[in-house]
């Protein structure tokens, strides 16, 4: 299962976003406004940027929209 840690205003989460939207990807946005997920994010990746993806299966992280995007169209 994917995790995207986003911040709603990030434009470069947006595009996560409306990438997954468009091509049905399920996953669980967690809005690091929240400060639970703001931690959970600094623990699993160490520094506060978004997008931030990871996944469960495998244990990968990722920053950065473009490798997480290239990434979850390799998993298709």
């Amino acid at each position: 299962m994917f995790e995207l840690y986003v911040l709603e205003t990030c434009p470069f989460c947006q595009k996560v976003m409306t990438f997954f939207r468009d091509n049905c990807v399920e996953y669980i946005k967690n809005d690091i406004s929240n400060p639970i997920f703001k931690a959970e994010l600094l623990k699993l990746g160490g520094k506060e940027q978004v997008p931030f993806l990871y996944d469960t299966d495998t244990e990968l992280k990722l920053y950065e929209s473009n490798d997480i995007i290239d990434y979850v169209k390799s998993t298709f």
